[in-house]
């Protein structure tokens, strides 16, 4: 086994293998690749997948070196400057445009917070029975202790742990048969496999919910704020930067973080669209709208080993998930109106980011006991993330080209040219959505 010399001690080295030591640079972006899996995108890519079978796999490809370079933004905007996104764009737009952008995010967050938890309640009651109302409350009731009463370093070691939840889906497409050679063939030319009663809009429409379920605005403000956080940790952070090898060393640890991050994002999102299209499509189940729904039609086609790990994935993906959109929006409030914004403070240090948390969490477990439409719930809070999305992404990059905020670590040119091809994309992305409301 290789080791990596770290501290030198009295005694001698302390020996770390390389493995652990790689474990340890992920943190962020994994947390944030992982949180994008929530139960809500569950839903939307076992739509595509039970409708479309293989013909969207190529919208996963797209955006996943978009995904990493909007991310990678965000985490080094972050980084650069010691403050979260919301703080960041306060000094650049007006502020009533950062307010507003922030509620949006607020409702949007909200909502699909109702969705996740609604989806984890069922998918126990699927495994377990029992009342979907009180799955409701105990999920709420953990997400929401789970952040008010851990510290940030519990809290992270917590949301690494549940990331391996995401490993359940790699299992279902392990357990199904494949056919790759048609999977291959549909992904390159999906035009050409169509289902002869779907239209262009409908598939324009799912293209853009794929597309909004995969670069979310709350994963943006999320992996800023973390890489702050990160940086309150290390007190000497500030005083290492005027030493070159520490910057790039650092920097590269972003980028590997973020990269194995949107990697497992996005290949559990392949997983899913190629299981429930194997499993489900193929047998001609092509109407999903829930994850519970498509756990509980997994059964009969693909048996109850796969049936069991997807449903216990979703609710994995739902703990992680609940809190990165209760803290997100959070993180993104107490900036805007410069309360303290941090887990590492206790409860009485920030009570306002703590209130934004509880609210969030507690208006999202409500909702999620109440019997609304899961369908048009997700459609709101796409068009909602949608609608914001182009313009935070716009003025991310303007942050990230500004020599005034980001001092020497403006970003590249290459960066840029993804970043803007990121923004173009979300931006075409939402007049079709809009167009096919």
């Amino acid at each position: 086994m290789k080791y990596l010399f770290t501290r030198k001690f009295p005694h001698g080295f302390l020996l770390i293998p390389r493995s652990m030591a790689a474990a340890r640079r992920l943190g962020p972006g994994l947390i944030t690749g992982a949180a994008d899996d929530d139960p809500s995108g569950i839903a939307t890519y076992s739509q595509a997948g039970a409708q479309w079978r293989f013909g969207l796999v190529w919208m996963l490809l797209l955006t996943t070196p978009l995904m990493i370079g909007i991310q990678m933004l965000s985490a080094r905007i972050g980084w650069a400057t010691g403050r979260g996104l919301a703080a960041n764009m306060v000094t650049l737009c007006p502020r009533w445009l950062t307010r507003s952008l922030i509620a949006l995010l607020v409702v949007a967050n909200t909502i699909n917070i109702a969705a996740d938890i609604g989806a984890m309640a069922e998918a126990a009651r699927l495994i377990v029975g029992g009342s979907p109302v009180l799955f409701s409350l105990l999920f709420g009731a953990v997400c929401l202790l789970a952040q008010v009463f851990f510290s940030y370093e519990r809290s992270v070691r917590l949301l690494k742990w549940l990331t391996l939840s995401l490993l359940a889906y790699f299992a279902v497409v392990m357990v199904v048969h494949v056919p790759l050679k048609q999977m291959t063939m549909e992904s390159l030319q999906p035009w050409r496999f169509l289902p002869a009663h779907a239209s262009l809009s409908d598939y324009a429409a799912m293209m853009v919910a794929v597309l909004g379920t995969t670069i979310s605005p709350y994963l943006f403000f999320w992996q800023a704020s973390q890489e702050v956080e990160d940086q309150r940790l290390r007190p000497d952070a500030a005083a290492l930067r005027k030493f070159p090898a520490y910057v790039q060393e650092h920097l590269a640890r972003i980028r590997l973080d973020t990269t194995v991050g949107m990697l497992l994002s996005n290949g559990v999102a392949l997983s899913i669209v190629v299981a429930t299209a194997v499993t489900l499509n193929l047998n001609g189940i092509t109407e999903i709208q829930t994850s519970a729904q498509a756990a509980e039609a997994l059964r009969p086609v693909a048996g109850d080993l796969a049936f069991t790990v997807f449903a216990l994935g979703i609710i994995g993906t739902g703990l992680l998930a609940v809190p990165v959109l209760a803290g997100s929006a959070a993180y993104a409030v107490s900036e805007v109106l410069g309360w303290k914004a941090s887990l590492s403070h206790g409860f009485h240090e920030a009570r306002g980011f703590y209130g934004l948390i509880i609210a969030a969490t507690g208006l999202g477990t409500v909702l999620g006991m109440l019997e609304v439409d899961p369908i048009k719930a997700l459609v709101w809070s796409a068009v909602v993330n949608g609608v914001i999305s182009v313009p935070i992404m716009a003025v991310m990059l303007w942050l990230g080209q500004s020599p005034r905020i980001m001092g020497e670590l403006t970003i590249s040119l290459r960066h840029r040219l993804l970043g803007w091809g990121a923004t173009l994309l979300m931006g075409v992305a939402v007049v079709v959505m809009l167009a096919t409301l």
